[in-house]
């Protein structure tokens, strides 16, 4: 009789051990295997907010089946106390084990609102935008000018989130001057700038940034990442280039920067300066003279006029030999390696042709035909305002 009861009591144990190890494995299934979650979501983590909170938001949202096990499985991987917060997008499918690592691993927030202050030739904006998390675009929800308007409602309100990512956008062609005075509207930025940047030693592009940074810091990253650009170009450079030194290449690629916005056309405007330095020919090229009007520090917004072109500063390379003494605004990657690798050419002239590129010409005769088709373009042209 007692080895019956004995063989019961080990066939119970064994069952009940078998099912615990069942409900074990179904638990650690559910944790790390795909999720319910159907479409991406933005899961806001607000300071403060406990992984209870969280989990409740999931089950709302139908990203997990159980916020037990959730909050079970964070605490046994000992991540209960690790809560970042943020905006964390969630992708379908998204398992419990990845959430929690998306939730606790922190860094800058995936999804929810971006604002972007862009700095560019003619004018600064703000935009503040959305990421919508079913599409993976960007929704504009403002947008506005710093210098001329006031920040709108809906600005203020996301724009003071401790998750929005702040993000400033330097365009090609600014001056530094420019860059600073822009700077000097962000209020997400903090400090004065003591002594401007060397010109062209900015570099364009797209600085994620946090709120508080200062303004001085955010100018030392723009330095540090356009040397090692001017840096790694010059390493890579054509050979019996006409510069002293990389300092001259930034200048010439600046002089390209600021004549040619097609992409396609960098390396052959190259060509001409290179040719005309090679040649002792005078470079002629208006943007260095508008750089010594305004000494960087706003478009002309007109046409040069006589007196300008003909009037004795650094800059004007109608009257100058060689490059001007500095740069006159912040080259892109392209224009810096375009200067450092121009196109294999005989060109020494060229103009606008009326597609917003140009005609470029080996010979004087050439380009005067040239000029000729850019006049007739320009006089078929409806007057400004109509």
């Amino acid at each position: 009789m007692w080895r019956h009861i004995a063989s019961n009591f080990l066939s119970v144990l064994i069952v009940l051990l078998v099912a615990v190890g069942g409900a074990i494995t179904w638990a650690q299934n559910q944790y790390t295997g795909p999720g319910p979650l159907n479409a991406a979501l933005c899961l806001r983590v607000a300071p403060g907010d406990t992984f209870r909170k969280i989990s409740e938001a999931l089950i709302s949202e139908g990203a997990i089946s159980s916020g037990y096990l959730f909050r079970t499985g964070a605490d046994l991987e000992g991540k209960a106390g690790a809560l970042k917060f943020g905006s964390y997008l969630i992708g379908p499918g998204a398992s419990m084990q990845s959430i929690v690592e998306t939730v606790t691993q922190g860094g800058p927030s995936s999804c929810g609102s971006e604002v972007n202050f862009r700095i560019g030739v003619n004018a600064t904006d703000v935009i503040l935008r959305e990421l919508d998390p079913t599409s993976g675009r960007y929704v504009e929800r403002a947008k506005f000018d710093p210098a001329t308007t006031a920040a709108p409602v809906e600005y203020l309100d996301a724009a003071t989130q401790p998750d929005v990512r702040l993000r400033v956008t330097l365009a090609e062609g600014a001056t530094v001057w420019q860059v600073v005075e822009a700077l000097k509207r962000a209020e997400f930025l903090t400090g004065e700038v003591a002594d401007l940047p060397p010109e062209g030693m900015l570099a364009p592009d797209s600085y994620e940034i946090a709120r508080g940074s200062t303004r001085a810091a955010l100018l030392d990253e723009m330095m540090r990442r356009q040397e090692a650009v001017l840096a790694e170009a010059w390493a890579a450079r054509a050979e019996n280039l006409p510069y002293t030194g990389p300092e001259q290449a930034l200048i010439m690629a600046s002089i390209i920067e600021k004549e040619t916005g097609v992409p396609d056309e960098r390396r052959t405007v190259a060509s001409v300066f290179v040719n005309r330095l090679e040649q002792g020919m005078r470079l002629q090229t208006d943007p260095a003279v508008i750089y010594g009007v305004t000494e960087g520090k706003a478009p002309l917004g007109r046409g040069l006029r006589q007196s300008e072109l003909s009037r004795a500063t650094p800059y004007n390379t109608y009257l100058i030999e060689g490059l001007p003494p500095t740069p006159i605004a912040n080259p892109g990657r392209a224009s810096i390696e375009a200067a450092l690798n121009p196109a294999n050419t005989k060109f020494i002239f060229f103009v606008a042709d009326g597609t917003g590129g140009h005609a470029f010409a080996e010979t004087l005769a050439e380009h005067n035909r040239n000029v000729e088709v850019w006049r007739a373009i320009e006089a078929a042209r409806p007057p400004a305002g109509n």
